[in-house]
């Protein structure tokens, strides 16, 4: 009985204990690798002279999800998120998102101003080149000439 009591206000004391604040101003995060919602897409999260918050890890999260809905193959996503001091007001936050797949490598880089319209154009970007290796798939299998090389094959059998 001792021993519960004991660790029930050792787990309390911890919790109402204040959490250690982020480093404000890191030149390089270590990588956080996390599983997209349904799908078994590993999410590498690496940021350069910036410091990630939730709202902005949320919304990187959110986004990588919603392109594993649309390519179930896909097996991480490596996002980096950089803010360059020097450059004034144009294009300070640049992201690049490679996710890896069968095959060759999706890659997409964009630089802006906000950080968030970085980050969505960057992933309407990938999800555009998802949605064109998708439909070459479909077209090869599906066009008229297969379908008659198939014939011509079957019928040499």
């Amino acid at each position: 009985m001792k021993n519960t009591s004991k660790s029930l206000k050792k787990a309390a004391r911890a919790l109402m204990q204040p959490r250690a604040k982020k480093a404000s101003a890191s030149s390089k995060k270590p990588s956080r690798n996390k599983p997209s919602g349904d799908s078994t897409m590993k999410l590498i999260l690496t940021t350069h002279n910036l410091t990630l918050t939730d709202a902005i890890e949320s919304h990187i999260v959110s986004r990588i999800e919603q392109l594993g809905h649309l390519d179930p193959r896909a097996i991480n996503a490596r996002v980096v998120i950089e803010h360059d001091h020097a450059k004034v007001s144009e294009r300070q936050f640049k992201c690049s998102i490679r996710v890896t797949e069968p095959g060759p490598d999706l890659f997409a880089e964009d630089a802006e101003t906000d950080l968030y319209a970085a980050i969505d154009l960057v992933a309407k970007k990938i999800e555009q080149q998802i949605r064109k290796r998708h439909n070459k798939f479909k077209a090869r299998n599906h066009s008229e000439a297969s379908k008659s090389k198939r014939k011509r094959q079957e019928t040499a059998l």
